[in-house]
């Protein structure tokens, strides 16, 4: 099976012989193709523009391998914004692909949503190597672990050498220091044999700083009147937007088509602005459903301001699988560590309260965006959602790399408590995603790095100090260091430790029982029927309601002392053990051991 997504945007081989190369180029007067060689002088075809700002060039020697940039205005040279592959970085030449050459496997459709388990990794630093392929031969022990989706961190070009991928500039082309494009798609495959799905982090709120050329010739990719965190908003309703929107569209079906992405997970949509009658997000969602009917593909949010319009609680066209639940994290996070600064400072009061209202509901806060400094601007409580379209984890790369010295859990509690946040993302059911190297508890950091030079350089390392209220430290990690890159790397020699050997197996267990005990219950879970109680001062009793009467409830003591518990707050005797964490067999009815969560099944009851 070959698969090869036909778009408007970039070069096309013909099957007679030949390319043909196109160009949106509306600010452009002269446009010229320039073929490239090594030690020759550019080979320069002329291209022919249309009323709409399209300029199109027919070379009928080339081939796949050629290599290639766009000169604007006789002087100008630019890679093509659609590039597939660019093996130096964006700024050097784009490079011809042949999409069809690579053979896929056929029968593999996918798996359904209830089936998933994230397993978020960053190509750069989930090996040595850095490479799709190093990251391929470490697929089976996710696949043994119970993982059943792999999420990679956005693996569009970027410039530099390394990065965390949110500022990609060719939204196109994998990039070159992780591989070509066969090689991502040989991961992809591999997973696919293990029975894994794959999801892909996409970013469509904004380009990167570095190797961006489309303001030279393409201005209305930007809106002249909204401004985003990163600069001026990508234009989405204004003059021009169309052709914008169908950039951003063809590329989620790109990923989803030509490299059979099973889910995407759409960056930061808080910060696209669409007032069109019908929102991009919407329009996007609905193009992805159509050309991949008959296959399990998934749409996941990220929406920092908790808005829930996109969501449905099945798979519907023009509306979305999921979203990132942050407050889950962050709540969990206070519950355990005490800080309250920055995203934590809406989570410090009555937190176990909100911690109970995010197992029941959700979400907590609905509507709330970020003030400066990180904080929540709380317009009201979040109204409960289906629990299966929020993605829960107590890791991820921007709650670990957006602190000044990138820490994980299990530096900042004390050891007893350094699995059980995990556990609790695991064994709800809302969509669990572990963060890589958290199944055996790494202890390396995870820092933000970016490859930086020049005066950017310096803008980024004075930021960060200024973000963390640290402007004299010097002992601040460099994102700008290879060292910081490197140290981000979690040490596989962790999980070889004792240790590292009693979490991976802890992990492994809770992802087998959710297996068996969860998962097969989703289609039959209730929307706002759940109930929650608090126990003593650091304790929940948590009641998850499904259609049948059933009921799975979870005993947790956040506490570092046991609790004794009266009997009007205890579950049946009879219900079934799905999972104990720090919760030895004999334990006395009433005593809820320190650090402890237990999960049972059983019949509905009323505490």
């Amino acid at each position: 099976m070959r698969c090869q997504h036909e778009m408007p945007f970039g070069a096309r081989l013909q099957p007679g012989g030949g390319a043909v190369f196109r160009l949106w180029a509306p600010g452009a007067q002269q446009v010229e193709l320039a073929i490239e060689a090594a030690g020759t002088a550019p080979e320069l075809h002329p291209a022919q523009a249309d009323a709409k700002g399209w300029w199109e060039c027919r070379v009928p020697h080339a081939g796949a391998g050629t290599l290639y940039r766009w000169r604007i205005g006789g002087e100008l040279l630019v890679p093509d914004p659609a590039s597939r592959h660019n093996p130096e970085g964006p700024h050097g030449p784009s490079c011809l692909v042949d999409p069809a050459r690579f053979e896929w496997d056929g029968g593999w459709n996918g798996r359904p949503w209830h089936d998933t388990v994230l397993y978020e990794l960053h190509v750069g630093t989930f090996t040595p190597e850095g490479t799709f392929a190093a990251a391929g031969r470490r697929l089976q022990e996710l696949a043994d672990l119970g993982v059943t989706a792999v999420e990679l961190m956005p693996v569009a070009s970027f410039a530099g050498r390394f990065g965390w991928g949110y500022d990609g500039v060719l939204p196109y082309a994998p990039h070159p220091a992780y591989g070509t494009p066969d090689d991502l798609k040989r991961f992809v495959q591999q997973a696919h044999r293990l029975g894994l799905m794959v999801f892909l982090d996409v970013v469509y709120n904004h380009f990167g700083p570095d190797g961006n050329y489309l303001h030279a010739y393409a201005e209305p990719f930007f809106s002249q009147t909204k401004e985003s965190p990163w600069g001026k908003a990508i234009n989405f309703d204004g003059p021009g937007s169309d052709t914008v929107r169908e950039f951003f569209i063809h590329n989620a079906l790109y990923w989803v088509q030509e490299f059979r992405f099973d889910g995407l997970r759409l960056d930061a949509v808080h910060a696209i602005s669409d007032d069109s009658p019908r929102h991009v997000l919407h329009d996007l969602s609905d193009r992805v459903r159509t050309a991949t009917a008959g296959r399990h593909v998934h749409l996941v949010l990220e929406n920092e301001d908790n808005g829930h319009e996109f969501l449905a609680p099945t798979p519907m066209h023009g509306f979305y699988d999921a979203q990132w639940n942050d407050d889950f994290h962050h709540v969990v996070h206070v519950a355990l560590t005490g800080e309250t600064q920055r995203y934590y400072h809406d989570y410090g009061d009555d937190t176990l309260d909100l911690l109970a209202r995010c197992f029941t509901h959700g979400m907590i806060f609905e509507g709330s965006q970020r003030k400066v400094g990180g904080a929540r601007k709380v317009v009201q409580p979040a109204p409960a959602q289906p629990l299966s379209a929020l993605v829960n984890f107590a890791h991820n790369h921007d709650q670990v790399g957006n602190r000044a010295r990138g820490e994980r859990l299990s530096e900042l509690v004390p050891a007893e408590a350094s699995g059980l946040a995990t556990l609790l993302a695991l064994l709800t059911p809302a969509i669990p995603m572990l963060f890589f190297g958290e199944e055996w508890g790494a202890r390396e950091p995870f820092l933000y790095f970016a490859d930086w030079e020049g005066e950017l350089r310096d803008a980024v390392r004075a930021g960060r100090k200024r973000e963390f209220g640290h402007e004299h430290a010097e002992d601040l990690p460099d994102p700008c260091s290879s060292d910081t890159f490197d140290r981000s790397r979690p040490d596989p020699a962790g999980a070889r430790s004792g240790t590292g050997q009693a979490r991976l197996q802890e992990v492994r267990s809770a992802l087998a029982a959710r297996r068996q005990w969860i998962t097969p219950r989703q289609a039959q879970l209730l929307t706002g029927k759940h109930s929650a109680q608090r126990i003593g001062e650091r304790g929940l009793s948590v009641q998850w309601r499904y259609e049948d009467g059933r009921m799975l409830c979870l005993d947790l003591n956040l506490g570092a002392e046991p609790l004794q518990v009266e009997a009007q707050h205890l579950g049946p005797v009879e219900a079934q053990l799905v999972f104990a964490h720090r919760w030895p067999a004999g334990t006395p009815r009433g005593t809820w051991p320190a650090y402890a969560a237990r999960w049972t099944l059983g019949e509905e009851i009323t505490l």
